[in-house]
């Protein structure tokens, strides 16, 4: 997979995952906890995901294939860092919203 590809994967795994946690908040909200625990459940795999790729990135630098460190990697990494801050985020919302429903 070429860098490009590899910056691309990240962005859109953590683009989901920031996205299934934002719908998890509003399931919460809407006092349906189910739902919302299966999108926090889904942005945990979206994160996975993007940390695997992220992981080759580093497999191929411990291998001594340096990538070349570009703004659209740091894009990327910042995307992935803001994704895991919001899907810990989100998951306090929904316990918040799930004990003030019961």
């Amino acid at each position: 997979m070429h860098v490009e590809q590899i910056v691309m994967s990240i962005i859109t795994y953590s683009g989901n995952a920031k996205s299934d946690s934002v719908e998890a908040i509003q399931a919460a909200k809407a006092k349906n906890s189910n739902e919302a625990r299966r999108l926090i459940a889904k942005a945990e795999e979206e994160l996975l995901n993007a940390h695997h790729v992220q992981t080759s990135l580093i497999q191929n630098e411990a291998r001594g294939n340096k990538t070349e460190i570009t703004l659209l990697l740091v894009h990327a990494q910042d995307h992935l860092m803001n994704a895991i801050t919001f899907k810990d985020l989100a998951k306090e919302f929904v316990e918040l919203y799930e004990s003030m429903n019961q």
